[in-house]
């Protein structure tokens, strides 16, 4: 071998170890960074007890530094790679593990907080990211555009705000809109003059939102189909359980401060009620009594002369009180007992009762 094939042969050996030491510290400084992500990762999961999972498909990053600009006063918002997550939960042993695993696909956003699951579905659900409509794409809803000055010179663009139908005029020199105009409507095809020109004028009209895939909370899994909640449906059905639960407390007289006036109310009403019946003379059913004993006689009077006419009794077409069951008094304002004006009762003369009786026996 020639000398200078030789030399050759040593330089690049010499050349091939330097490279592989360099290349072996890479790979030393890797793992160790990696390994101080796994353990802040670690951290995290133990400080805080929920952890959930939000999908980053089609989210640029811009959108992303508005988002969790928008979620980081909840707790702490990563973007972190799968296979991070992934150790750091097996190293800390977490149940339904294998479960989760199958939501870390693709890229993903980390939020760590301790708002409950429900409730961060429902904060995230409501972060929302404006970005330009792009060619192509359906207008999600419906896209105006304001009146006033466009910042656009004269030229070319006239065609284009022509062809959109948009009213324009010049004035100080750059393109005026003469009056708010809609460019399209939701689900139309937005095509690339007016992408362009919304560019243009920075109208931002489509919403990005983000997609909860699945939330870990205290070692159960929650997907996302079970975190979304009607809360209108679930508001009626609260307050019809409250409803019922209340008619069931009135009704087994439950001496509870909620309904304890509405209990006393019904108690009242029904010891009136079961005195008059029974006959039983008090001086709150001495009245009601009397008047039930004169409707009666009355009615035993005209059942009389329907049979016998030549009996002669007079019978008083309209008594002087009808003896009607007490109804439940309505409570005042504030609670308290029933009021007097609910309980009176049209009183019954002694001279009315005493000619009722008379008339019957002569």
């Amino acid at each position: 071998m020639k000398g200078s094939t030789r030399n050759k042969l040593v330089r690049l050996v010499q050349s091939l170890q330097v490279g592989g030491e360099e290349r072996a510290g890479v790979v030393r400084k890797s793992i160790v960074e990696k390994e101080k992500v796994v353990d802040e990762v670690k951290r995290l999961l133990t400080t805080y007890k929920v952890l959930g999972v939000v999908s980053l498909e089609g989210v640029s990053a811009r959108e992303l530094a508005e988002i969790k600009k928008s979620l980081s006063e909840y707790g702490v918002v990563r973007v972190l790679k799968n296979t991070i997550v992934t150790r750091a939960l097996r190293e800390l042993g977490v149940p339904s593990l294998d479960e989760f695993l199958k939501y870390l696909t693709g890229p993903n956003l980390f939020i760590f907080t301790n708002l409950n699951a429900f409730a961060l579905a429902s904060l995230v659900d409501k972060v929302v990211v404006l970005r330009y409509v792009k060619p192509g794409e359906k207008a999600p809803a419906d896209i105006y555009v304001p009146e006033g000055p466009t910042g656009i010179p004269p030229g070319p663009m006239m065609s284009v705000f022509g062809k959109l139908k948009i009213k324009t005029m010049v004035r100080e020199g750059v393109i005026w809109i003469a009056k708010e105009s809609k460019v399209a409507s939701a689900g139309d095809v937005v095509s690339p003059e007016l992408a362009s020109l919304l560019r243009k004028l920075e109208i931002k009209a489509f919403p990005v939102k983000l997609l909860v895939k699945a939330v870990l909370d205290e070692g159960i899994v929650i997907p996302a189909e079970k975190l979304r909640l009607d809360v209108d449906s679930f508001r009626k059905d609260l307050l019809a359980a409250a409803q019922a639960s209340r008619t069931l407390a009135v009704e087994v007289a439950l001496p509870l401060p909620e309904v304890i006036n509405e209990v006393i109310a019904r108690a009242y009403v029904r010891a009136l009620n079961l005195a008059c019946e029974a006959g039983y003379l008090t001086p709150e059913s001495s009245r009601m009594i009397l008047a039930r004993a004169f409707a009666r006689a009355q009615a035993l009077a005209a059942a009389l002369m329907m049979k016998n006419p030549e009996l002669n009794i007079p019978v008083v077409s309209q008594p002087a009180a009808v003896a009607q069951p007490v109804q439940q008094p309505k409570q005042p304002e504030g609670g308290g007992k029933p009021s007097e004006e609910a309980e009176e009762e049209k009183e019954v003369s002694e001279e009315e009762i005493a000619e009722g009786i008379s008339s019957l026996f002569g």
